[in-house]
């Protein structure tokens, strides 16, 4: 190892960090990207061999020979399967704790490009119906930027990525900028004429989606890597920034090396956490010292509080007297992970006036219908999830559990996120809405449910084997528990006032000048789109702030 000083060093490769590689190295920053897994291979996506059955069904089997060979929490994840598993953490190497009663299930990747590799290229713009909610409980749920602070950085986004998208004029999901206009299949098109002649209100629109990255390693790494100022040092498990004790400024970070196991300082001037919600609030807490003796940015007693996730819900079914399913030529698909495509329903309760008075705010579904491979003959599938926007509570949090540590000797974290009463309604109202709408359609539901159960769980996978059946039963409230939307965020919540927020509006902690958080823990709410294209975005402006000060000498 050398004793190079960077500019700045950046932790995590994924959706945050290949945008902060890209963006600071191509405004002249000499900058170390630290990643806790290794580097991603061609042959870790390897294509289905020709023949092989595209049909995919829910392989109890798969999920308990992972569970007992380590992934016990990940294998509850939705879409684990065998083919993915290894895009996944080993949980019994990376543990973490949740209270009695309260379990939280925390979807993690390690690897070059961290869960990029296993979300579903879904972008959608945040609204000021999410960054404008109003005040709560004595404290701004309002963020510190509104939609016109961020949406030029939503374009830059978009643009870089590819996106396919149509132009809705939808209040509360925002346009953005589109190379084309993906298809609904035959299904689909049927299903948007029935719902929005139903209900003018719920709007169906197709999803918005990436284009896929056939080379694998984050764009914004790659474009990092041609302007020669980018190191990326993989398998390097960080765990604690460096702090001055004279000055309290961070002054580099402390890593371990994954497979040998030493341990590592390298130093920079600035440090840009980008390791995902859970953990760089992690790191924060684990960086106390003499100067930050409750953690940096803590100050205020904040860190780790107001941490959120969306209520999730899945409903599925098939489609009687539609046999088969319909390819989508309009969107270039992947050949490791298969057809993509679908519909979106955005949030269509209590907007510009109450709608519903059971729960505060509203939800959204993502979903697909006869767009899954079934066997010749059979019935078109459907399937919809929904995410439903929880309120920021301040006993939701992360913290450090003094028992328990990784397999690196770092504290693990430990996770609260209880729901209230306000939650299970909007659950409720989730899966019954959702029906409503399928049942309008003359679909046949096979399950429906979220955390709080199946609906009619006698009913369920009637035709599936007995095992299959009853591990099904028995698992799927821990596999939709809060965490399955995978979309958490909150922790290290940006604002206006260093006595209410941990961050500044530019993500810079008011601690510690020359530290920055830009993934999903800065959030302050976190509405009813996934979360990704908010944090890619917020990531190029605090990147481009950075450098504008670190100009300046500032930093």
């Amino acid at each position: 190892m050398s004793d190079k000083k960077y500019d700045a060093i950046v932790v995590g490769s994924g959706a945050a960090g290949g945008f902060a590689a890209k963006e600071l190295t191509e405004r002249g920053l000499e900058v170390l990207v630290l990643e806790a897994g290794p580097w991603v291979k061609e042959e870790d996506f390897a294509p289905l061999p020709p023949g092989a059955p595209r049909v995919k069904r829910i392989d109890s089997w798969a999920r308990v020979r992972a569970a007992l060979e380590g992934q016990y929490n990940q294998a509850r994840a939705v879409f684990f399967s065998d083919r993915f598993k290894h895009l996944f953490v080993n949980d019994r190497r990376n543990p973490y704790t949740t209270p009695p009663g309260e379990y939280y299930l925390w979807v993690r990747g390690r690897q070059i490009g961290g869960r990029l590799h296993t979300y579903g290229r879904v972008v959608q713009r945040m609204s000021d119906y999410d960054f404008k909610v109003g005040n709560r409980d004595g404290l701004s749920d309002n963020w510190p930027i509104s939609y016109q602070d961020i949406a030029p950085y939503y374009d830059r986004v978009e643009e870089f990525l590819g996106v396919y998208g149509t132009v809705e004029n939808i209040p509360n999901l925002p346009d953005g900028k589109y190379i084309a206009a993906p298809k609904l299949t035959r299904l689909e098109q049927a299903f948007k004429a029935k719902i929005e002649s139903t209900w003018p209100e719920r709007k169906v629109i197709p999803w918005r989606q990436v284009s896929p990255n056939l080379k694998r390693v984050p764009w914004g790494i790659l474009d990092a890597q041609k302007t020669g100022r980018l190191e990326v040092r993989a398998d390097a498990v960080a765990s604690k920034i460096d702090i001055d004790p004279d000055t309290g400024r961070a002054i580099g970070v402390t890593y371990v090396d994954r497979e040998a196991e030493r341990v590592h300082s390298v130093s920079a001037n600035i440090v840009v956490l980008c390791a995902s919600t859970i953990e760089s609030v992690r790191l924060m807490l684990n960086s106390a010292c003499s100067k930050h003796p409750e953690g940096l940015g803590n100050s205020a007693g904040l860190l780790g509080r107001y941490f959120m996730d969306q209520a999730p819900s899945l409903v599925f079914g098939n489609v009687p007297d539609s046999p088969g399913f319909e390819s989508d030529d309009s969107v270039p698909q992947d050949p490791f992970y298969g057809p993509s495509g679908g519909v979106l329903i955005p949030r269509f309760e209590n907007l510009d006036r109450k709608t519903n008075p059971n729960f505060a705010r509203g939800f959204a579904f993502q979903g697909q219908v006869g767009r899954g491979a079934v066997p010749d003959g059979q019935p078109a599938v459907f399937g919809f999830m929904g995410f439903g926007e929880t309120l920021p509570y301040r006993d939701n949090r992360i913290t450090l559990d003094p028992r328990k540590k990784d397999a690196w000797g770092i504290p693990s974290a430990h996770i609260k996120c209880a729901l209230t009463r306000n939650e299970h309604e909007l659950m409720r109202e989730q899966v019954r809405s959702m029906k409503e709408m399928v049942t309008r359609c003359g679909f046949k539901i096979n399950f429906a449910g979220n955390t709080l159960g199946l609906d009619n769980p006698k009913e369920v996978m009637r035709d599936a084997s007995l095992f299959n059946r009853m591990m099904f039963r028995l698992s799927f409230r821990r596999s939709m528990a809060m965490g399955a939307a995978i979309h958490e965020c909150g922790g290290a919540r940006m604002g206006d006032d260093p006595g209410k927020s941990v961050l500044n509006p530019y993500n810079q902690c008011w601690d510690v000048k020359n530290l920055f958080v830009t993934d999903g823990s800065c959030f302050v709410s976190n509405g009813t789109v996934g979360p990704t294209l908010t944090i890619m975005a917020l990531t190029i402006r605090a990147c481009e702030y950075i450098a504008r000060e670190y100009q300046r000498e500032n930093l």
